[in-house]
């Protein structure tokens, strides 16, 4: 499966889905740090610097999955909470990529102070489009890190697309509505991750070059284990009529 992967950061999004047998073909991050670190760890694919000035048609029928934590500011705790009126509010730009590219999967995630302002919205906007929605609030220790970081996921699937390949397997056009991502909301398929000693803090003393670009890029990014959770089950659904 092949993944557009919006507001990349340092590359959490594509790191996990690459676990679970996915492959980043561009990505699209503005700040200047963050691009260093993706072209270095990726140094073969195309890094956007704007989604402003992303064309999504650009990817129409070479992706299946559009990806983002698109910028959580204006729904943080930390921030002033001003939602659609902060001018950071760029679900609309991701939306557009989305049409623009009609991605058979779609993942997206925010702060929990999101669901309050913006989760109808933006499932509105899914579902107008012809993709099934389900949301979910999965903190990081799910998949055992050591620190709870809650988050709300959306996972979106395309209806047609799943209509059209159920057909092709031979299954009845009314199963298309079925579960697609239930284990998620069963609480079940994190199970347990092995998680090596959490890095030394020594990455972050005075002294050591980027400090401030670190923290913050360390801050912003999502934990790549639970994005790789969700996307093993996203690939084994996306396989699952071959």
């Amino acid at each position: 499966m092949k993944v557009l992967d919006l507001f990349s950061g340092i590359g959490g999004f594509s790191l996990g889905l690459e676990w679970a047998g996915m492959e980043t073909i561009a990505m699209c991050e503005k700040d200047k740090f963050c691009r260093q670190v993706l072209a270095k760890h990726w140094p073969d694919i195309t890094i956007h610097e704007d989604i402003r000035d992303l064309n999504g048609k650009d990817y129409k029928g070479s992706i299946d999955v559009v990806c983002g934590g698109f910028p959580c500011q204006p729904f943080s705790v930390a921030g002033k909470q001003l939602g659609k009126a902060d001018d950071r509010h760029l679900w609309p730009e991701m939306l557009r990529v989305i049409k623009e590219s009609a991605p058979a999967w779609v993942i997206g995630e925010n702060v929990s102070g999101f669901v309050r302002m913006a989760l109808d919205d933006v499932c509105s906007d899914l579902e107008g489009e012809g993709y099934r929605v389900q949301s979910f609030i999965i903190p990081a220790c799910a998949v055992e890190a050591h620190h709870r970081r809650d988050r709300c996921w959306v996972v979106a699937y395309s209806e047609s697309e799943r209509v059209q390949r159920l057909r092709s397997c031979g299954l009845e056009e009314s199963h298309a509505h079925g579960p697609a991502l239930l284990p998620l909301c069963e609480g079940k398929g994190f199970g347990s991750t092995y998680w090596e000693t959490e890095p030394d803090v020594d990455r972050v003393v005075d002294g050591v070059p980027n400090r401030v670009d670190r923290i913050k890029s360390l801050g912003n990014a999502v934990v790549p284990q639970l994005v790789q959770r969700i996307g093993e089950m996203i690939y084994a659904e996306h396989q699952r009529c071959g």
